[in-house]
């Protein structure tokens, strides 16, 4: 597989599983009245958050599994039924309670700042794109 096919490859699997796309409702709910620039604010730290736990995870995440005990190929097949779950609720048009639950999205209207969490941390980078993520960098 070329570099290119691999980023490709990447890409769209990180982007599906992390479906910027469908969080949009939830952070309409939770933001109602807030000012556009600090939703805009609020949207550009999830964003960052969700990189840098991506990116935490893809560089550390062998050492911080070795710490905790848990063999890669034991993370990546229960990674890979998360995944699995994830797409046969997508097959069936459901959302994936892998993403976020009411209770989350009542917890994010009640809070003031919902950047890091709940948006950041678990919405964008939850435990599929995290599970895909340590995948992808195995490959």
């Amino acid at each position: 597989m070329s570099l290119l096919e691999y980023t490709l490859f990447a890409f769209s699997s990180l982007f599906v599983i992390v479906d910027p796309i469908a969080v949009v409702p939830a952070f309409v709910a939770m933001t109602p009245n807030d000012a556009p620039a600090a939703q805009l604010r609020m949207a550009r730290m999830a964003c960052a958050v969700a990189a840098g736990v991506l990116i935490l995870f893809a560089l550390a995440g062998k050492w911080i599994f070795q710490v905790l005990g848990v063999t890669l190929p034991a993370f990546q097949i229960a990674g890979s039924i998360l995944l699995l779950r994830i797409a046969l609720d997508m097959l069936y048009a459901k959302r994936s309670a892998a993403r976020e639950t009411d209770e989350e999205v009542e917890a994010g209207t009640a809070k003031e700042d919902i950047a890091i969490s709940p948006l950041g941390v678990p919405m964008l980078a939850g435990p599929g794109a995290i599970s895909t993520s340590l995948i992808l960098l195995s490959e």
